[in-house]
């Protein structure tokens, strides 16, 4: 078979793939593009964000923008441009063990909980928090203790968004939680044919995204 353009061998999908790049509001479509899967998973986000933010803000000058996305777009590069424009954000976390450190009285807590009940326990958590190289500066961060029958199962966002209009439990389970939907959304791209990237060429694959984007 033919070797095709960008298309490389992705670990975590164990297979030879490209790395589309969507971004949605809502059900609406803002972006489809075609990366190579030998990039960063936040690669070309802050491009097209200011792009479409732009475009946004210019149709409607006072909106508030806010942006959700899991772990593979936490980056410095991402969350510093949306401070600086304005923007907001909440970003899956991956943990680690200081990020579980800070929050092992809580995971206590829900193990407890469980067993004393029999449910699944989740108690929350906010703190300040800082990588120890990557990030510029502490921002707020919001954990969820979870304990489940087959073990602990913690959870961690960090967000621009403040506490009195976000408190913690409602800005995990009602805010980034509904990210969730945004995976349904890019589902349906595949019912819509945009895997038919079958060409050698990177450039000719991204305009069989466009047409099966239009086509959503």
């Amino acid at each position: 078979m033919a070797s095709k353009e960008g298309r490389f061998f992705h670990g975590y999908y164990g297979h030879y793939c490209y790395l589309p790049l969507y971004i949605f509001c809502g059900e609406h479509l803002l972006c489809a593009r075609l990366r190579p899967s030998n990039l960063d998973a936040s690669a070309g986000a802050v491009e097209e964000l200011a792009r479409i933010v732009a475009e946004i803000r210019q149709a409607w000058p006072g909106v508030k923008i806010a942006i959700r996305g899991d772990s593979g777009f936490c980056r410095e590069e991402l969350m510093g441009w949306c401070e600086q424009e304005g923007v907001d954000y909440v970003l899956g976390l991956a943990k680690n063990e200081r990020l579980k450190a800070e929050i092992a009285a809580e995971l206590e807590q829900a193990e407890e909980q469980l067993r004393a009940t029999g449910r699944p326990a989740r108690v929350f958590r906010e703190f300040a928090y800082q990588t120890r190289q990557s990030w510029s500066r502490p921002r707020r961060v919001v954990a969820k203790a979870e304990h489940l029958e087959k073990g602990s199962n913690p959870r961690f966002v960090v967000t621009s968004l403040g506490a009195n209009a976000w408190p913690a439990q409602a800005l995990y389970e009602d805010l980034y939680c509904a990210r969730g939907e945004m995976e349904n959304r890019i589902k349906e791209q595949l019912m819509l044919f945009s895997d038919r990237t079958s060409t050698a060429f990177l450039r000719s694959n991204q305009i069989r995204l466009y047409f099966s984007s239009a086509a959503y």
